[in-house]
């Protein structure tokens, strides 16, 4: 996808460059580090492939989000015991693979291909107007939502963006790592979304040892979710499910694909009846029904340029009026 060909271009240097595959006369250099990384790929600045992406949502990314600092609920670091009840879209993004990588490259190459995919991610999760509330690794947790914005978006974004990520490990990082023959990276992901009513906002832990967080069954559910995810697979949950705009054979229920009905609910209340089923999100149909996704004679897809405006010519008229005949 070529969104994402500067953070391949730069993996594919970072491999090149490592002094294990190099001739013995220039193992003693550095490679390519993590300092010529953040020259190539800075962490605040979009790279002009993604911006195509961002084009199409018209967000301005917010480099300035802290971990640990949903901005629509910042204030309760200074409100001591204060709590704030509001949905939130909960997602756990867990990237698996990289501990195979020390095999056949030094750490400093390991950290930046693993640091440039974790950056991809941040990058188009801001794309979407998502808020990185946690690094995990090599992975991310991370919340779609907020005060300014309807559930439905929260979940159309969250989707959007599983998908699109997931693709770009699947496609360009997998044919990458074939060329290096070594094993690829993959994820997991699992994304719930919890209520008004589910959901309990609050500050966890004391003074600067705290961050700003959520309490809430489907917070945890997205985290358990993806372990039950095939590889580059996302499953998500009922409430994902009824809020999605997308067709209902988008999603079945994980046992379909496990064959054990012990797989189809993630969690159970019997006393209550409450029986909450996963599900396996076919995320590649999802990808391809999207406006504003194009897929090219070989199944490709690609992000679609977004249509120039026309121009407004009302308001040129007391200027253009003036320089007859340009101006009819």
């Amino acid at each position: 996808m070529k969104i994402y060909e500067e953070y391949v271009s730069a993996i594919a240097d970072a491999m090149k460059a490592d002094p294990k595959h190099r001739p013995i006369s220039e193992q003693f250099s550095k490679g390519f580090t993590y300092e010529a990384l953040n020259r190539r790929l800075p962490k605040n600045q979009l790279q002009p492939s993604l911006q195509v992406l961002a084009s199409q949502f018209g967000v301005t990314p917010d480099f300035q989000q802290k971990l640990g600092m949903h901005p629509d609920f910042a204030h309760l670091k200074s409100s001591a015991g204060s709590t704030e009840k509001h949905y939130i879209v909960s997602m756990f993004v867990d990237i698996k693979g990289s501990t195979n990588m020390f095999r056949k490259y030094i750490p400093e190459t390991v950290l930046v291909i693993t640091n440039t995919i974790q950056r991809a991610a941040i990058h188009t999760c801001l794309v979407l107007g998502g808020y990185v509330h946690r690094l995990q690794g090599d992975g991310l947790f991370v919340y779609f939502g907020g005060k300014n914005m309807s559930i439905k978006e929260a979940v159309k974004r969250s989707l959007v963006f599983s998908s699109i990520f997931t693709y770009f490990v699947k496609t360009d990082i997998k044919r990458l790592f074939n060329e290096q023959d070594i094993d690829a990276v993959f994820t997991r992901i699992g994304i719930d979304l919890g209520y008004d009513e589910d959901v309990l906002w609050s500050l966890a832990g004391l003074g600067e040892i705290s961050e700003v967080t959520t309490c809430s069954l489907h917070t945890s559910l997205a985290s358990k979710m993806q372990a039950y995810a095939e590889s580059n697979g996302i499953v998500v949950g009922d409430h994902i499910v009824k809020e999605a705009v997308a067709p209902p054979n988008f999603f079945q229920p994980v046992c379909q694909r496990t064959k054990s009905e012990n797989d189809r609910y993630i969690f159970q209340i019997p006393d209550e009846q409450f029986n909450y089923t996963q599900h396996d999100f076919a995320w590649l149909l999802f990808l391809k029904a999207q406006s504003f996704i194009a897929t090219d004679l070989s199944g490709n897809i690609q992000v679609k340029q977004k249509p120039i405006e026309p121009l407004n010519t009302a308001s040129l008229a007391s200027i253009a009026s003036t320089n007859r005949p340009y101006f009819p």
